[in-house]
């Protein structure tokens, strides 16, 4: 009865809710929050808890109409939650307290996910291993729904990748059988075409194929692999044709490298009418429902016109646009720079790989030889034949020791490929960096959801009106700093650039606290 009376009269506990964060393992949190908090407040308890240092490329996001509306951290959650969340809990807990348990006190939850909002290429650029691992994780997912009919052999190749990152190296005496379920890793359709017997035949040799590599080398092979799918790193939002239609008919696409337009809704019925990348979009309008492109190099009577169906909606896409835009402009140099390592590598290793075999048939040229003169002789032991055969004994042992270290089939070349990858950091603070950077013009307008005007708040009685312009910069325009120590600070600003100094400056960190 007294913990009954101090809960009801507790009043401060009487204005905490409950929210269940949905994540990319499939698993959740359930987290007990103040009705006021805001959702970067959020998003960093999520981070504290999952020890993620590198959140860059998460963000929280609600699931409306089947679509991921992803929230301004600077906003209060109560801007997104239903209304029943902020009124139902107290209401619950006076009437049916006694017939509650622990974290039931505090009403239903609301339900958040936790997501990738910003895809890469290349999974050397998520410094954090964690944050890796969710990354990785959520693009499985992904995979599990692409429709990429005619790149059925990537989803084995993507299996074989997984199987190895999550199980390690194959072991007859212990993946025997159906040791993974074909579910797990493959779309429905790869299934119900090959069938999951064919699935579970072939896959174990794929995977048998992957032995000696550890799990975060498999992740980022999956990385890869999973980006060149043209439906897995995609965020897909519903559009109008018409300012009147009642019914979505347009799907947009915001794509690694820019931006898609479809006709029809459905994986079956889509048709893609546009594909534009950033270089090629000179200036995206919003303004109220109305959302207008224009193509680069085109007069802006040929510019695209869409409707997004609310104000509300406009400005989501307009913050996930702008600061998926800025985020990829950034990672471009170091893109470049990756690029550049990989092929050195690659150049490396085919060099290693042909001194290692022009040798090999070298020596085994000479051994013939051996063996023909020694035929011939009778197996003499002669002078010069002992010293024949001991060379030749000597270079078989030589050709042994060294294709354990140049051939591109032995340990030697594993391991040198297998060496620490060169990975870039980017600032724990990007999500700042991008609002304050972001290429955003807004006139008379405070509804662009945080872009531009970080910390400000947003309310739903702005007039929609307004118009807001995002203007598109080049890629192509960007110059590498060849040069650690530029001090031109043109380009320095342009990009982020991150030190060791950087990543021991305490207030870098603003997300994982």
């Amino acid at each position: 009865m007294s913990g009954r009376l101090g809960f009801q009269n507790n009043r401060r506990m009487q204005e905490r809710r409950r929210v269940r964060v949905l994540l990319p393992t499939g698993d959740d949190l359930s987290i007990i929050i103040p009705v006021k908090t805001t959702c970067r407040e959020l998003f960093s308890q999520v981070c504290d808890l999952l020890k993620l240092k590198d959140p860059n490329f998460f963000g929280l996001s609600v699931l409306t109409n089947n679509e991921h509306i992803f929230m301004d951290l600077e906003q209060k959650l109560t801007k997104y939650c239903p209304k029943e969340w902020k009124k139902e809990a107290s209401r619950e807990v006076r009437h049916s307290y006694e017939y509650n348990e622990g974290i039931d006190h505090f009403g239903p939850p609301f339900n958040i996910h936790f997501r990738v909002q910003y895809y890469v290429e290349n999974g050397k650029l998520i410094s954090d291993r964690v944050a890796r691992f969710y990354y990785y994780n959520h693009l499985k997912s992904q995979v599990l729904s692409s429709q990429c009919a005619l790149r059925e052999e990537a989803y084995f190749l993507l299996a074989a990748h997984a199987l190895q990152a999550d199980l390690g190296d194959f072991r007859p005496s212990r993946h025997q059988g159906r040791y993974f379920q074909p579910e797990a890793y493959f779309p429905a359709w790869v299934i119900k075409k090959r069938g999951g017997d064919y699935i579970v035949r072939h896959v174990p040799a794929m995977h048998q194929d992957q032995a000696g590599m550890s799990a975060n080398e498999s992740q980022l092979c999956y990385i890869r692999e999973a980006a060149r799918l043209e439906d897995v790193p995609v965020h897909f939002y519903a559009l109008f044709k018409e300012k009147k239609d009642d019914e979505p008919t347009l799907l947009l696409g915001l794509t690694l490298k820019g931006l898609q337009i479809y006709q029809g809704l459905s994986a079956e019925s889509q048709q893609l009418l546009y594909d534009f990348p950033w270089s090629n979009v000179g200036k995206l309008i919003f303004m109220g429902k109305k959302f207008e492109m224009e193509p680069d190099g085109l007069p802006s009577a040929r510019k695209l016109v869409f409707y997004t169906g609310s104000p509300l909606r406009s400005r989501h896409l307009l913050l996930l646009l702008s600061t998926s835009h800025r985020l990829f402009m950034t990672v471009q140099p170091l893109l470049r720079h990756l690029r550049r390592l990989e092929d050195s590598e690659a150049q490396k290793r085919y060099r290693e790989s042909y001194i290692s075999d022009a040798l090999e048939m070298e020596l085994e040229r000479l051994g013939s030889r051996a063996r023909s003169s020694g035929e011939c002789s009778g197996g003499t032991n002669s002078g010069n034949g002992s010293v024949v055969a001991g060379g030749i004994a000597a270079g078989r042992a030589g050709a042994g020791s060294f294709s354990s270290v140049g051939s591109t089939n032995t340990s030697g070349i594993e391991s040198d490929a297998k060496t620490q990858p060169v990975e870039f950091y980017l600032s724990s603070g990007v999500h700042l960096n991008l609002e304050a950077c972001s290429s955003v013009d807004s006139h008379g307008s405070s509804h662009t959801s945080g872009v531009g005007s970080a910390g400000q708040e947003h309310h739903e009685g702005d007039s929609p009106l307004h118009e807001v312009e995002m203007l598109v910069d080049d890629p192509s325009d960007l110059v590498f700093l060849q040069r650690a120590d530029s001090t031109d600070d043109s380009i320095s600003s342009t990009y982020i650039y991150v030190t060791q100094e950087d990543l021991e400056t305490p207030c870098v960190n603003t997300h994982a606290g």
